[in-house]
């Protein structure tokens, strides 16, 4: 694979892979969990903060082995091959298909709210875009990678418009008399727990990149940089977004409305300008689905690659044209298939933010395990603050993972289970390749 992607390139794929369906749509599951406007809008630099922490403390790891595999190397490094297998695995099986399933039915359901197209089907939509999105990357790194670029931009404008405008509107601020955040009950604390776990799912992708290394120039310093700043800024951007819907709408007109994007978008610039703000939303989707693809694909290929999966050499293979993993295309597309058809958008976010943060736990503790094992590691970059950011980033982690445990046990228990059938399929592999 050649090194073509810039520092702007690998910005984009960070920030266009977090910013899609969760940024315009999670404040409906939100709302309707704390039951309170304010707690619904601080409850995104909360999660922007975590995934801060959890970035400076990855971004350390990025930098320090800018390898293919991206996270599944660093693992590899600290705990061995076992465990890194069983992450590689959950994020071929559950991860990458869950988001780009998730997506595009996030994707059909805004088309559907279009003028006339509410007859199509949400199930036929989802598939097309899927297509489509597969087809680009097909055409290679530098289509998909250009394709981020500008979906990139145009997606920021409904963001920045609504978030803006709200801020110099006339219209009524609905947050003056607003209830303070509150936490009063174990019930409450649970439930803002589980809303915490519905927002990090906007904060989700950025971890990907890393297995875009050996395509990006000069990873070392990229890689941090990117993920760092990707992070920072979308934090901004969410909570500016979240904080406009709520000071814009009737907070009875936003629990439990997945409409709640357009519905501000109608009221700021009028019908005209809710179809252009809609439109926008749907190339932010779009965007944010190609991410996913453009770098799960490099997953089963590179386990592929080094002969950890069965059939590996078609998981290995290279279109010789192109010089993309198309045979990985497919196959993260085809379980995106399944998924579609048999779950729901929250359901599927829940599900693999719980299991991405069990390893992300075992990355943040790596930092500490690293640092006192390998104290004349080169690092190009050092966490700042350190320790501070890993031990935040673990506490969030641990948190998520009780909270999620304890209120959505079956999904926990599916997540787990999923992800621990990678272990006959590692223990196989092995035994076929020493035969």
């Amino acid at each position: 694979m050649k090194r073509q992607l810039n520092l702007f390139a690998a910005l984009a794929t960070v920030m266009g892979t977090m910013i899609g369906g969760g940024a315009f749509f999670k404040i409906a599951s939100v709302s309707s969990l704390t039951h309170n406007a304010w707690l619904s809008i601080l409850v995104w630099p909360l999660a922007g903060l975590i995934a801060l922490m959890a970035g400076l403390s990855v971004a350390e790891l990025a930098a320090s082995f800018p390898e293919d595999g991206g996270a599944v190397k660093y693992l590899t490094v600290i705990y061995g091959p076992k465990i890194a297998f069983l992450f590689g695995w959950s994020l071929i099986i559950i991860y990458y298909p869950a988001n780009i399933a998730a997506l595009s039915i996030v994707f059909a359901t805004q088309l559907k709210q279009l003028p006339h197209l509410q007859a199509l089907s949400t199930t036929s939509i989802a598939l097309l875009v899927m297509l489509i999105i597969l087809l680009i990357n097909w055409l290679g790194s530098k289509l998909s990678s250009g394709v981020q670029k500008l979906t990139l931009i145009i997606k920021l404008l409904p963001i920045l418009a609504i978030g803006i405008f709200a801020i110099w509107s006339n219209q009524t601020n609905q947050l003056a008399g607003a209830p303070g955040p509150q936490i009063t009950s174990a019930t409450s604390a649970f439930s803002f727990g589980q809303a915490l776990l519905a927002v990090l799912f906007a904060y989700d992708g950025w971890l990907s990149i890393g297995n875009l290394a050996n395509e990006i120039k000069n990873p070392a310093k990229t890689l941090s940089r990117a993920i760092t700043w990707g992070l920072l800024g979308v934090s901004v951007i969410y909570t500016l977004l979240n904080w406009g819907f709520i000071k814009t709408i009737p907070w009875s007109k936003i629990v439990g409305n997945q409409g709640t994007a357009l519905l501000a978008a109608q009221k700021l610039f009028g019908s005209f300008g809710g179809l252009m703000i809609s439109l926008g939303i749907l190339v932010s989707i779009f965007g944010a689905i190609n991410g996913h693809l453009m770098a799960g694909s490099r997953m089963p290929y590179t386990l592929g690659k080094q002969k950890k999966l069965p059939q590996a050499a078609f998981f290995a293979k290279l279109n010789p044209k192109t010089l993309v993993p198309t045979n990985s295309m497919l196959f993260e597309c085809a379980i995106a298939v399944i998924m579609i058809f048999s779950g729901t958008f929250d359901s599927l976010t829940d599900m693999l933010v719980y299991v991405s943060w069990i390893f992300s736990l075992l990355l943040f503790i790596g930092v500490f395990i690293l640092r006192k094992r390998e104290p004349d590691l080169l690092r190009p970059y050092k966490i700042p603050l350190y320790p501070l950011p890993p031990i935040l980033a673990i506490i969030g982690a641990i948190f998520i993972i009780i909270n999620t445990t304890l209120t959505q046990p079956k999904l926990a228990l599916t997540g787990i289970l999923l992800t621990l059938t990678g272990w006959p399929v590692y223990n196989w592999t092995n035994k076929h390749n020493r035969a």
